[in-house]
C-alpha cells in the first residue's frame, strides 16, 4: 500500500517512480533522492514552498521495491496482445530449450549404457579367458609321478609325435597277455561262488538315484565306469564338460574334474591307482589325479573328436579311436603317442574301441557299420565283422575272451570262428548306447532306450528297467554283480540291487 502511494506521489512531483524515496521535512513531500539533491545543489530551497532546505534534512523512507506501473502506451488492447504474444513466445522458446537439453541428456545416457554393457562383455570374456588359461596352466604341471615328455636338450616334446612300438614295449605286452590268458583259463572253469545267481539278479530293484552330479543347465551323463579295486567309486562324464567321481557308499561327490572344452564322452578308472582318464570331442584325452583334483597329463593323439577309449590291462597304455579315422596307442605316464594307424582302404571315422582281455588284440567300430579286429603288435587289421545297419555305437569283449558283443543292434560274435552266432531281437526303434559284460562273463548288460540284462550262453533276458526318462548312456556291474548302476541323458545316476 505504501509502495503504491509513493509511486503516485513520485509520479506527481517528479514524473518518475522513485527508486530511493525520501521526505522533505520542510514541505512533507516525497521526492526521488537523486532529483531533490540535484535541485537543492542548484537552489538550496524546497521546490514546493521555496523555503531553505539542505541534503542533511532529507529523511529516507525504507519500503519494499515499488512496482513500476506500465507505461500508458502499454494499456491499449494491441499493446496487451503484443505483451501476451511476447510472453507466449518466451515460454515456447524455454520449452524448446528444455526439450533439446532432454534429448541431449537421453543420448548421453544411452551412450553411457552402451559403454557399460560393452565393458561388462569385455570383462566377462577376459574372466573366461583367464579361467581357461589357469586350467591350461594346471595341465602343464607334472603330478602323481606323471612327467611331461622331454626331447633332446630337455625341450618339451610335441605330444602328437609318434615314438614307435619298441621291442621292450611289445615284450611287456606279450608277458602280460601270457599271464592274463593263464589266469582267465583258470577262472573260466568255474563260476565264482560269490557271483549273484540269475534268480536273485531278476529280483533287483532301484535302490538309489542321484541327479545332482552334473550341471542342470547342460543336462546329460554321457559316460560311466566303476573303479575296479573299489566299486563304490563311480566315474561319470557329462555334457557339461566335467568328469565326476562319486562315492556310492558315502553318497557324495569325491571330485569334480574340469578342463575339457567340450562334452566328455568316454571315462575310465585306473584299476590300481587313484587316476582316471577321459576323452572328448575337443580332440584330447586327459589324465586326472583324483586325490589332487586336477589334470596331470593331456594326450593329443588325434585331430578330430575322440570317440572311444580303452585302458590296457597293464594300466600303462591307452587305446583311443577318433573321427579322424585313426586309432592310437599312447603311453599314460608320458602322454606320448606310441603308434597311430588307420585303414586307408576304408577311409571312414571310428566310433568306438575296446581292448580284448588279453590286450594283444582289440576291436574298433566304424561309422559304416563295420567291426574291425586289430593285432596290436603288428598294427594290422586281422578280421572284419559286417552286418550292422548303422554306425557301431559300442563294443564289449567277454571275460572268457571268446565272445564279442556289438551294437547298434546287439550282435554276438564268436572270435574263434569269426562269425555272428546270435542277434538279440530288440524293438525297431531301440537305440543301443552301452554294452558291458560283468567281470565273470556271465551276464551282459545293454543300455540305451532302457536297461536290459541277459544271461550269457542262453542269452535270455533276466532284467529290464525303464526308470530313466532319457537314453541310458552307460551301464556297469558291481563286484560279483552285487549291484547294477546306470547313467543317462536325464542326468541321473541310478543303482539297482536287492
Amino acid at each position: 500500500m505504501v509502495g503504491a502511494l509513493l509511486t503516485v506521489l513520485s509520479v506527481l512531483f517528479s514524473n518518475e517512480v522513485p527508486e530511493h524515496p525520501c521526505v522533505s521535512p520542510v514541505s512533507n513531500q516525497v521526492f526521488e533522492r537523486r532529483l531533490i539533491e540535484k535541485y537543492i545543489a542548484e537552489n538550496g530551497t524546497d521546490p514546493m514552498n521555496g523555503q531553505p532546505l539542505s541534503e542533511e534534512q532529507l529523511i529516507d523512507i525504507k519500503v519494499s521495491h515499488p512496482i513500476r506501473p506500465k507505461a500508458p502506451s502499454s494499456t491499449s488492447i494491441p499493446a496487451i496482445l503484443k505483451s501476451l504474444q511476447d510472453e507466449w513466445d518466451a515460454v515456447m522458446l524455454h520449452s524448446f530449450t528444455l526439450r533439446q537439453q532432454l534429448q541431449t541428456t537421453r543420448q548421453e545416457l544411452s551412450h553411457a549404457l552402451y559403454q557399460h554393457d560393452a565393458a561388462c562383455r569385455v570383462i566377462a570374456r577376459l574372466t573366461k579367458e583367464v579361467t581357461a588359461a589357469r586350467e591350461a596352466l594346471a595341465t602343464l604341471k607334472p603330478q602323481a609321478g606323471l612327467v611331461a615328455p622331454q626331447g633332446a636338450g630337455g625341450e618339451p616334446m610335441e605330444i602328437s609325435e609318434q615314438v614307435g612300438m619298441t621291442p621292450e614295449i611289445i615284450q611287456k605286452l606279450q608277458d602280460k597277455a601270457t599271464v592274463l590268458t593263464t589266469e582267465r583259463k583258470k577262472r573260466g572253469k568255474t563260476v565264482p561262488e560269490e557271483l549273484v545267481r540269475a534268480e536273485d539278479l531278476s529280483k533287483y530293484r532301484q535302490v538309489a538315484s542321484h541327479a545332482g552330479l552334473h550341471s542342470a543347465s547342460v543336462p546329460g551323463i554321457l559316460a560311466l565306469d566303476l573303479c575296479p579295486s573299489d566299486t563304490n567309486k563311480v566315474l561319470t562324464g557329462g555334457a557339461d564338460k566335467n568328469v565326476v567321481v562319486f562315492d556310492k557308499s558315502e553318497e557324495q561327490i569325491v571330485a569334480t574334474l574340469k578342463g575339457h572344452t567340450k562334452k566328455v564322452t568316454s571315462v575310465i578308472y585306473h584299476p590300481s591307482q587313484d587316476v582316471v582318464f577321459s576323452a572328448s570331442p575337443d580332440s584330447t584325452i586327459r589324465v586326472w589325479s583324483v586325490t589332487g583334483g586336477n589334470c596331470v597329463q593331456v594326450v593329443r593323439a588325434h585331430e578330430a573328436a575322440v570317440t572311444g577309449l580303452s585302458l590296457h590291462a597293464t594300466g600303462d597304455y591307452l587305446l583311443s579311436s577318433s573321427e579322424d579315422q585313426y586309432w592310437a596307442f599312447s603311453d599314460v605316464q608320458t602322454g606320448r603317442v606310441l603308434t597311430k594307424v588307420t585303414d586307408e582302404s576304408a577311409g571312414v571315422a571310428l566310433t568306438c574301441a575296446q581292448f580284448h582281455p588279453d590286450g594283444l588284440i582289440f576291436g574298433t567300430g566304424t561309422a559304416d557299420s563295420q567291426i574291425k579286429i586289430w593285432d596290436l603288435k603288428e598294427r594290422t587289421n586281422v578280421a572284419n565283422f559286417p552286418g550292422h545297419s548303422g554306425p557301431v555305437t559300442s563294443i564289449a569283449f567277454s571275460e572268457n575272451g571268446y565272445y564279442l558283443a556289438t551294437g547298434d543292434s546287439v550282435k554276438l560274435w564268436d572270435l574263434r570262428k569269426l562269425k555272428n552266432f546270435k542277434t538279440i531281437a530288440l524293438d525297431n526303434n531301440y537305440e543301443v548306447k552301452s554294452l558291458v559284460f560283468d567281470q565273470s562273463g556271465t551276464y551282459l548288460a545293454v543300455g540305451g532306450t532302457d536297461i536290459r540284462v541277459y544271461i550269457c550262453k542262453q542269452w535270455s533276458e533276466v532284467l529290464n528297467f525303464s526308470d530313466h526318462t532319457g537314453l541310458v548312456t552307460g551301464v556297469a556291474f558291481g563286484e560279483n554283480a552285487r549291484f547294477l548302476t546306470s547313467a543317462g541323458m536325464d542326468r541321473s545316476l541310478k543303482f539297482y540291487s536287492l
